[in-house]
């Protein structure tokens, strides 16, 4: 998987303004769109929506890069870091259908008030890993000889190791016989019967569970990790695949992978952060050869991404056929494509391609110009998929994210300063 590598080195990263906007927009969402008793953050800014465990963690990144640019003190920073994590640190962890968590695990949608489990969801490996990476963080930055920082740093330490990550590789029938860790745990069903193998966003929760100290899962589980890795060839790259933009940016938004290689990696001569930086790559030309022939498609409108979308619908549009999907994981040059796009995909891959990244995004701000996005960019766009209210701009999810919403702000600002690259250098599990 050689070849000429597409890491980019810019000289200036001053933040220009248009990224500032983008990314002080969607840190607002993290600063609004939060539970007044629990401090969990909302999974949409949709009435009656739940909270998520992703999108708190990415709020305890939020609110860490949030201080560091003076859009909030360090005192309201640290009393929502610390009434989030006392509410985790005290919640039920009997596994029941109205409890919080099990095992240091948490269910995947919680309700914001109370926290507990919200709808019939899951225990949850990886939104678990995504919520413990923003308490580690947490942990790592608030370092202060204070009564309240001290508090967090123990919480995060407290929190982290009791999560019994072993105990996620299943058991019975339901175990895997490699050490492949289990996507989750239901209520009353057990374990389900999926394992994390193959390159998606999982890459951060074997980071975390390989480095528990308390309970992790042994070596092994890299390589059962690593088994299910292909190899794909589009438009003179290669590189190892993921169709959608957000499986190359979720653990990177966290974790300074640049130069890091294990055995897959020597292999195939790259790294993960190369890997991204070809993935993006791809993503921009694929919508530039545009093989399904979207009128929209193009150098500077590009971008698939798990996420919302106008459908499920048939419509003819300029006399071809189209299928248009709801939820529904987009990749290139692999993967469902209804012409739906994901602005903040984009921006969140700054790091791994400025050059085209930075005129798509200026090119979406042209094109979303007048639409109501109180937090930047909405979840998604499509313009194939015209509407009454706005035909030229065609249908415009509803809704903020805050998943999506999070990794613009670590991005940018790992782009810009490196400052959650730096601190999580000195974060000792994931060392």
């Amino acid at each position: 998987m050689g070849g000429r590598r597409l890491t980019e080195r810019t000289d200036d990263r001053e933040p220009s303004p248009l990224l500032e906007r983008v990314q002080r927009a969607a840190f607002e969402y993290f600063v609004h769109e939060v539970s007044p008793t629990t401090g969990l953050v909302l999974d949409r800014n949709e009435t009656g929506a739940p909270a998520s465990l992703a999108a708190t963690g990415f709020g305890l990144g939020a609110w860490i890069v949030g201080e560091s640019r003076g859009w909030m003190s360090r005192d309201d920073a640290l009393g929502r870091t610390a009434r989030v994590l006392r509410f985790l640190d005290t919640s039920d962890q009997s596994g029941r259908a109205d409890a919080t968590g099990h095992r240091g695990f948490y269910f995947h949608f919680l309700d914001p008030a109370s926290g507990v489990r919200a709808w019939t969801s899951e225990l949850s490996s990886i939104d678990t890993a995504l919520l413990i990476v923003g308490v580690l963080a947490a942990g790592r930055h608030f370092d202060r000889d204070t009564v309240g920082e001290a508090e967090v740093r123990a919480l995060s330490m407290r929190l982290y190791e009791r999560v019994e990550w072993d105990w996620m590789l299943g058991e019975g029938a339901r175990r895997s016989a490699d050490g492949a860790i289990c996507h989750g745990w239901r209520v009353g069903r057990g374990f389900m019967p999926y394992h994390w193998r193959g390159y998606n966003e999982a890459l951060l929760l074997y980071l975390l569970a390989l480095g528990s100290p308390s309970h992790p899962v042994p070596r092994a589980s890299w390589q059962a990790w690593t088994s299910g890795y292909r190899i794909a060839r589009a438009y003179g790259i290669e590189y190892l695949f993921g169709g959608p933009l957000f499986v190359h940016q979720y653990t990177h938004a966290w974790v300074d992978l640049r130069g890091i290689r294990d055995a897959w990696m020597r292999e195939h001569d790259s790294d993960y952060f190369e890997n991204s930086c070809r993935a993006t790559r791809v993503q921009q030309r694929y919508a530039i050869r545009n093989p399904k022939r979207f009128a929209h498609y193009g150098e500077y409108f590009w971008g698939l991404s798990a996420g919302d979308g106008p459908g499920p619908a048939r419509r003819r549009v300029d006399g071809t056929a189209r299928h248009f999907y709801g939820y529904a994981a987009r990749g290139a040059p692999q993967g469902p494509d209804d012409g739906t796009v994901a602005p903040w995909a984009v921006v969140a891959s700054l790091p791994f391609a400025p050059q085209i990244v930075l005129p798509t995004v200026e090119a979406f701000s042209r094109w979303c110009a007048g639409a109501d996005q109180p937090y930047g960019f909405k979840a998604s766009l499509n313009p194939a998929f015209r509407t009454d209210e706005r035909p030229e701009l065609g249908w415009v999810s509803p809704w903020h994210v805050a998943i999506n919403e999070g990794p613009i702000v670590l991005m940018v600002e790992n782009h810009h300063s490196e400052a959650m690259w730096r601190l999580m250098r000195g974060c000792e599990p994931i060392v």
